[in-house]
């Protein structure tokens, strides 16, 4: 029998006893195992007796693998006797042990969270009905524009806003050259507001040849600390100008950059595009909307350990991912402008946020007895070829056989809870213009 303790909301600890045969039976494996490591003097290596042993280097000389895995079995049985879900590892501690009494142990347990389902069938979600027009297709039609313009060399004129340019530069602050602040023909767009505000307009007037000092004051909120908030000088030497020349919109550049004859046939299709992009977004922000207010709905109450253990899961593997650029955290906040304190406050609420969607969308599964059918294997094996750069028809279909189709079983789950409460929710529509 084992007894439980609540130590607070969502941590418990639990009393158990590891019987004396199973107590005995572990020391013996362990001692079979690896008594040859202890010397005892008069003895070969692995002759000496265990309890000879455990006198002369103590009773925990043989507390190793074999007494592990004897006391989760044991903590396993507690834990499935008192029906609790342990959300991490549990913490041991042996009380008391010998071996006619057998082991008396405490694991302290952090929980899977607790949740009450609040409304989550018949709620209320916005949905925008985008139109599309004229302006939208003309700022499309500007980007393909942009995309076919030839670049045309200047040199009888000073730099313009809008101007491409290439230049030399050497950053200078209190007088001394400071690393990360020099290079050799740097090409880039005059006024698109790449470098430090002040920058771009101070070259402004400048012609191919001439040299110029560019006077700028850091932002107080620089990624590298030591210049924030300073001024600095930019020497600067323009060798190159050009501009974009784009091409006239007319017929011709529509049969030359699409598969259609005329400009009137490229627009009505450019909608076409657009209104399935609008619906296909509106269709996302609806089910977004729709899943967060279920959870937002909800009361779960989610242990801070588990949160804590679940932002430095995410953060290891964010190191782990950042040392194949040769980067670490530190260097990771300062590149984002942000501080590694602020990578771990935004961190620790991520995890909390996916903790309580994964136990209330779970709950949900469980309140309804969800299971998923044919087309959420559709959707989910879908969206997996979306993200991996599309699938033909053949590997779909090759996916969706039921051989194939089982790693998918968690993605169609989802995909089936999230189609309950879409086709359970009020639609309020509104209108807008799409973006």
């Amino acid at each position: 029998m084992s007894e439980i303790t609540t130590i607070e909301n969502g941590k418990v600890k639990l009393t158990f006893k590891l019987s004396a045969e199973d107590y005995t039976n572990a020391l013996n494996a362990a001692y079979r195992r690896i008594g040859a490591r202890y010397a005892m003097p008069g003895f070969r290596n692995g002759k000496a007796p265990r309890k000879m042993i455990e006198r002369q280097y103590g009773d925990a000389a043989f507390w190793d693998k074999e007494l592990d895995m004897a006391v989760e079995k044991a903590c396993a049985d507690a834990v499935a006797e008192h029906k609790l879900l342990p959300a991490l590892a549990p913490e041991y501690s042996i009380v008391s042990y010998s071996e006619t009494e057998g082991c008396e142990i405490e694991a302290t347990l952090v929980l899977e969270p607790t949740v009450e389902l609040g409304q989550y069938k018949g709620i209320e979600i916005p949905m925008q009905e985008y139109n599309v027009t004229d302006e939208m297709v003309d700022a499309e039609l500007d980007k393909r524009r942009h995309d076919q313009a030839r670049m045309v060399s200047v040199d009888d004129r000073p730099l313009q806003l809008g101007d491409t340019a290439v230049f030399d530069f050497a950053g200078f602050c209190d007088g001394e050259q400071f690393e990360g602040g020099t290079a050799e023909k740097y090409s880039m767009v005059i006024g698109s507001h790449q470098f430090i505000p002040g920058f771009e307009e101070q070259m402004v007037g400048m012609t191919i040849g001439e040299e110029r000092d560019v006077n700028v004051t850091f932002p107080e909120k620089y990624q590298a600390e030591h210049l924030a908030g300073k001024p600095a000088v930019f020497k600067v030497k323009l060798h190159e100008l050009s501009y974009e020349e784009l091409p006239e919109l007319n017929d011709e550049f529509a049969s030359e950059t699409s598969e259609f004859e005329t400009l009137d046939e490229l627009k009505a299709d450019i909608r076409r595009e657009l209104g399935e992009q609008a619906e296909k977004d509106r269709d996302l922000a609806f089910e977004s909307a729709a899943v967060q207010k279920v959870i937002d709905n909800a009361k779960v109450e989610i242990h801070p350990e588990l949160i804590s253990a679940e932002a430095h899961a995410e953060l290891h593997d964010l190191e782990h991912q950042l040392q194949a650029y040769g980067m670490d955290l530190k260097a990771y906040a300062e590149y984002m402008g942000s501080t590694v304190d602020e990578l771990h406050e935004r961190y620790h609420k991520m995890a909390g946020d996916q903790i309580k969607a994964r136990t209330v969308i779970q709950a949900v599964i469980d309140a309804e007895k969800i299971e998923p059918e044919d087309r959420d294997y559709e959707a989910a094996v879908n969206a997996f070829s979306e993200r991996a750069q599309g699938w033909d028809a053949d590997k779909i279909a090759e996916e969706l056989l039921p051989e194939n189709r089982r790693k998918y079983a968690q993605s169609a789950l989802y995909e089936a809870v999230i189609r309950l409460i879409k086709e359970n929710a009020v639609i309020v529509k509104k209108e807008e213009t799409a973006e």
